[in-house]
């Protein structure tokens, strides 16, 4: 039995225990869709409308895809629904008319740099993340994006998800995903590169 399985054992009987470590894997995940979908204000409401929705279904569980595909796919929804009930609609101005190309060399066709940085020599992103300054200044950057950029970034960065998955459940286009992407990390790592000068944001 594998360990996903062994959870939804515990799940179904019950256990408390791993009610909270669901909530603790996947809460981050459920909210980065959210947000994409109905905005950072609604977030909250629409991720625990889908924990409610998980324990309802939670029998019904075929195990065709992952836990984890099952409840994103289970928190898109909500959120779809809920927006169409409020008939409101996902602001995409920031991936359309002509803000740059994403084929400006500095990533490789699998999404990782071309070619590091200059400045990072021994320093790797990790041992930057932990001054505080740093992380504050990587914070301010990441609520700058827009909300469908620092999802995107969340979900494929943070989450782990394939870029085809974050279209299907954001129910953007693989090219959309692509140039929020590139924009999210260009922010990210620009700031990275202006504080190993500077020192500051």
């Amino acid at each position: 039995m594998t360990g996903e399985q062994e959870l939804i054992q515990r799940l179904l009987a019950g256990d408390q225990s791993a009610y909270r470590q669901l909530v603790t894997t996947y809460q981050g995940a459920m909210r980065a869709v959210a947000t994409a979908i109905v905005g950072i204000s609604n977030s909250d409401e629409v991720v625990q409308e889908s924990w409610l929705a998980v324990v309802r279904n939670l029998n019904g569980f075929a195990g065709r895809s992952s836990l984890k595909t099952w409840l994103l796919t289970i928190t898109a929804n909500t959120a779809k629904s809920r927006l169409r009930k409020h008939r409101r609609e996902v602001l995409l101005d920031d991936i359309t008319g002509p803000h740059g190309t994403i084929d400006d060399g500095r990533f490789a066709a699998d999404g990782h740099w071309s070619q590091e940085p200059a400045l990072w020599h021994s320093d790797s992103p990790e041992a930057l993340l932990g001054e505080q300054a740093l992380r504050d200044c990587l914070e301010h950057t990441l609520n700058s994006l827009s909300e469908l950029q620092r999802s995107v970034l969340m979900l494929r960065e943070r989450q782990g998800l394939e870029l085809t998955d974050i279209c299907n459940l954001l129910d953007i286009s693989h090219s959309n995903v692509r140039v929020l992407l590139h924009r999210a990390r260009l922010s990210v790592f620009a700031t990275l590169e202006h504080f190993e000068v500077t020192g500051e944001c």
